[in-house]
């Protein structure tokens, strides 16, 4: 076998052996897909009750314009950005877009005259911050792929404790997440909201104007207010914990998407080398052919 012929085949070889790794891992981030819809989609029934309990008691409160949670100051001075990005690599550009929404986001806010804090979840992003010199609030790893509401709590809390200090202090006017949403297999979308202060709407219901249903009564025990400094606290947790479950299904999906891609071009690597190789063993064929026949040749002729 010739030398060139031998390099082939290592090549071969080679790619087999990636090939076969990038697809195991399509496999297991095609999996994990379903069991990341499966928590988001457990997690959508205590969104919608908690959502109504806190319009209920807000409907009901006496002050609800001047809440701590809800009083929005005109001139913020500080703002609170949390970044999720990934643990691990080979999800194609799933960090990189995150981070770049980030950037984009400080750049709007310090152009308003706003200081950005920002509190990074991730590998990927908290590396990227280190290695810029630039500080962090707050950095959480380790658990970006299979979120659970206790790191969604620990995370809620840090940022409602930021948010309740006052700025002088070191606090924070605005809590901003930048998430990636997940829509289907093939598409998922970096965005950015605004967790606090929350944005009531005033609105007038005509109950004769809907499906027959009563409007429902409550009664608040102690009362409407403290029903309400007790839901909001929720609320944050749970909206840090859906990014996260958004966050985690997208993860899978880029990096069951980038990994089959590299899937598909190792096949295509291996046509091209097997192709090679046998053009270079045909060659090597005709050579020793050639040789053969010339020999016979120079024995006749002698």
């Amino acid at each position: 076998m010739g030398a060139q012929l031998r390099v082939f085949r290592r090549r071969i070889r080679s790619v087999q052996a990636t090939k076969k790794i990038t697809k195991a891992m399509e496999l297991i981030a095609s999996s994990r897909i379903v069991k990341a819809q499966q928590r988001l989609e457990a997690s959508t029934p205590y969104l919608i009750q908690l959502t109504q309990a806190i319009s209920a008691a807000a409907s009901h409160a006496s002050d609800i314009a001047n809440h701590p949670l809800i009083a929005r100051d005109e001139t913020p001075k500080r703002a609170a950005m949390l970044l999720i990005t990934a643990d691990r690599g080979l999800a194609g550009a799933y960090s990189a877009n995150a981070i770049r929404e980030g950037v984009a986001l400080t750049r709007l806010l310090n152009e308003r005259g706003v200081e950005v804090v920002p509190y990074v979840v991730g590998r990927k992003g908290v590396a990227w911050f280190k290695f810029r010199g630039l500080p962090m609030a707050g950095e959480y790893t380790g658990f970006t792929d299979q979120p659970t509401y206790d790191h969604a709590r620990r995370i809620g809390d840090d940022l409602l404790e930021a948010y309740l200090k006052p700025t002088d202090e070191g606090g924070v006017d605005e809590i901003h997440i930048i998430y990636t949403h997940f829509a289907n297999m093939a598409s998922q979308q970096v965005r950015v909201r605004r967790a606090l202060p929350i944005e009531l709407v005033e609105e007038t219901v005509d109950a004769s104007a809907g499906e027959g249903l009563p409007f429902p009564l409550y009664e608040f025990e102690p009362g409407a207010d403290a029903v309400l400094d007790a839901l909001l606290p929720r609320y944050i947790d749970h909206a840090v914990y859906s990014a996260l479950l958004m966050s985690a299904a997208s993860e899978h999906a880029a990096r069951r998407r980038a990994m089959k891609s590299a899937t598909d071009n190792a096949e295509d690597m291996i046509r091209s080398l097997t192709r090679q190789a046998n053009q270079a063993r045909q060659a090597e064929i005709t050579q020793e052919i050639s040789e053969i026949v010339g020999g016979a040749d120079a024995l006749a002729s002698a």
